[in-house]
């Protein structure tokens, strides 16, 4: 992962303005996307996501701010940067009676891109044999990559992507990931905005997780997740006496379906302390935090208004 930057914003704000008053979408936010990989653009549903990705694109204008895509201030100098950029913020329009490769060859030729992109777009996003079915018979996940090959054929540097798991089911969101993690590794820098965590932390290796428009942490993804476990998970034959020679060493557990759960970061000093026991283990497993729990930890104290700082990021 590169540290050039592809997107910037600093300060982004967006009021919408009604009869009930003013309404702040997005709230000074601060976003950083470096160049390579796939960066998850995280929150709640409702969260500014989409109103920011409107903003960067020229889609929306910003109450105030300032944005650049590959260096170039945007929306003034977006013309100069917008062929390097493909999106799906909102459902494509295809003709549901031409084939899937009928639709992609008319809208190549209506932006001028040679027919051999389509060809490479199909393959990319693993519809080939099925580019040429009529798009009316496509099912959700087939319709979502179909989308996603028309903005590569202008063969971009950036792809945005606005909840593109949205409603499909669970083939589907893997046909998806698997086509994002594929671009990811082809060079082109992916940023995937979602609510899926548990989809976003297999393919992600950056990620920015807002709240109520505001920006709560911003890293790698490993960073962010902690890279060493925090609690490990305990067997042993009697977890009774294995939990009172674990809290007598000062050592917090919570009895579990199958063992006991440790909150330490030492698997050695838990070893150690069960040994001195004369308490053999059957089992150490480390427990390591995954980003939908650091996501949820990060909402809900925003949501009550508190002002939390995650491992690796900022707040």
């Amino acid at each position: 992962m590169s540290d050039q930057l592809v997107i910037e914003a600093t300060g982004l704000r967006k009021e919408f303005r009604g009869r009930k008053g003013t309404r702040v979408a997005v709230d000074d936010l601060d976003l950083a996307v470096p160049a390579g990989g796939v960066h998850g653009f995280l929150g709640p549903n409702g969260s500014g996501k989409t109103t920011t990705i409107r903003m960067l694109l020229g889609l929306a204008r910003a109450t105030r701010g300032e944005m650049r895509l590959f260096g170039q201030q945007v929306p003034a100098h977006l013309p100069a940067v917008i062929d390097r950029v493909g999106a799906v913020v909102e459902s494509p329009k295809f003709s549901p009676h031409f084939s899937g490769r009928r639709n992609l060859l008319l809208l190549s030729r209506s932006i001028g891109a040679p027919d051999r992109q389509v060809d490479q777009a199909i393959e990319t996003v693993g519809l080939t044999g099925r580019d040429r079915d009529r798009y009316k018979s496509y099912s959700l996940g087939m319709k979502q990559r179909l989308a996603i090959a028309a903005t590569l054929l202008k063969d971009p540097q950036l792809l945005i992507l606005d909840e593109p798991t949205n409603g499909l089911d669970p083939a589907g969101i893997r046909e998806i990931r698997e086509t994002i993690r594929d671009l990811g590794a082809r060079g082109v820098t992916v940023l995937l905005s979602s609510h899926i965590l548990a989809e976003v932390q297999q393919v992600c290796t950056s990620a920015t997780i807002i709240g109520n428009g505001r920006l709560l942490a911003s890293g790698k993804v490993d960073d962010l997740v902690g890279g060493t476990a925090a609690a490990y998970a305990v067997t042993v034959p009697d977890q009774a006496a294995a939990r009172r020679a674990l809290t007598d060493a000062g050592l917090a557990t919570t009895p579990t379906e199958t063992g006991l759960r440790v909150e330490s970061d030492d698997p050695a000093r838990i070893t150690r302390t069960l040994g001195a026991a004369e308490i053999w283990l059957t089992g150490l497993t480390p427990l390591r935090r995954d980003l939908e729990s650091v996501f949820l930890e990060l909402t809900e104290a925003d949501t009550l208004g508190q002002h939390t700082t995650a491992p690796g990021g900022a707040a």
